[in-house]
Parts: C-alpha cells; sequence; structure tokens
C-alpha cells in the first residue's frame, strides 16, 4: 500500500468492488480495478497492482474474482479478500436474480422470442468476430496456425475433451515459440 494512503476499510473494499462487479462485464474490468484502487485510490503501487495481475491470471479461475482476492489480501487480510469477492459477486447476483424474475413475465409477450433470437443471433455474430480475428492473427506464423486448427478440428470436429487438448497443443505451441526465439545454434 502507498505510504500516503489511508487505512482501507471492508467497507470501501466492499463498495468499490460491489460498483465493479455491477456496472461492467468483460474484459475490461482490471481496467477498471485499476483505475480504482491505483489511480483513484492509491491503495496499492503500479507494480503491486501488476503483480497481482500476473498471480491472478496463472492461478485458475476467474481473473478478477484472483484479482479481486488478491487486492483485499494484500490490503486488510482474509477479510479483505471476503469483502472484495463479495463486493465483486453480490451485485450480479441479485441483478440475475431480478432479471429471472422479469423474464417469466416478459417471455409471454408475443415479440419475446424474436427479440431473443435476435440476441443469440448478435452474440453468434461477435463470438464469430473474436474467432475471425484470432486466425488472422493465428496466421501470421505457421506453428500458431497450426496449434489454432488442431485445436479446433480435436475440440469441435473429434469432440476430444478440452483438458486434453489445451495440455498437449499448449506444451507443443510452447516447445514452437522457444525454438522461434532461440538464438541459432549453428
Amino acid at each position: 500500500m502507498n505510504a500516503s494512503a489511508q487505512p482501507v476499510s471492508a467497507q470501501a473494499l466492499f463498495l468499490v468492488f460491489f460498483r465493479i462487479g455491477l456496472f461492467s462485464f468483460g474484459g475490461g474490468l482490471s481496467g477498471w480495478v485499476y483505475r480504482e484502487v491505483v489511480v483513484q485510490r492509491g491503495w496499492l503501487t503500479e507494480d503491486e497492482f501488476l503483480s497481482g495481475m500476473a498471480v491472478s491470471q496463472i492461478l485458475p479461475g476467474a481473473n478478477i474474482a484472483n484479482l479481486g482476492i488478491y487486492i483485499g489480501q494484500k490490503l486488510i487480510g482474509p477479510v479483505g479478500s471476503a469483502a472484495a469477492l463479495m463486493g465483486l459477486f453480490s451485485g450480479p447476483f441479485f441483478a440475475v436474480i431480478g432479471l429471472a424474475s422479469v423474464y417469466q413475465v416478459l417471455k409471454t409477450l408475443p415479440y419475446a422470442d424474436a427479440v431473443l433470437d435476435g440476441v443469440a443471433a448478435a452474440a453468434i455474430g461477435l463470438l464469430l468476430i473474436v474467432v475471425a480475428k484470432s486466425a488472422q492473427r493465428a496466421a501470421r506464423h505457421f506453428a500458431t496456425l497450426a496449434a489454432f486448427a488442431a485445436t479446433f478440428v480435436a475440440v469441435a470436429l473429434l469432440h476430444w475433451p478440452l483438458l486434453v487438448v489445451a495440455a498437449v497443443v499448449g506444451a507443443l505451441s510452447v516447445w514452437a515459440a522457444w525454438r522461434r526465439s532461440a538464438p541459432d545454434a549453428g
């Protein structure tokens, strides 16, 4: 924690993560946490935050949850970890419960199915854009393209377990990247 920063309370930590969990979703969460925790409040230094990001990406589970646990632990210990995690998940939990209640009413409307079909089509379109961008980036190196194609064939077409495919293709990808970056021995 920065020397100039005031002690952090569990309530303040809960409220910051509650707001982040309630009003945002997707990949931008860590950027918002950085702004709240490092820039605006000075609770952590940039180096402390980046160390937490690295740890949160290595550990299993949702990166943002891991980051919240790290920040809470770093600031005030286990109580802080619990406060950050509870804040992060309690807002969306109640929002989903509320939306599920409203859905029961909305699904009886005449055009509800058409609206949901449109939302599903938009989600599929966004997913295809991400796949296309990933394939475009993978095409820069043969080994990357081969890993991308092997993963697709193994999981989507052959229905092999994702964990096994990720372990094998991941290990081969690391080996190929190491070979590509290693200086020539000759």
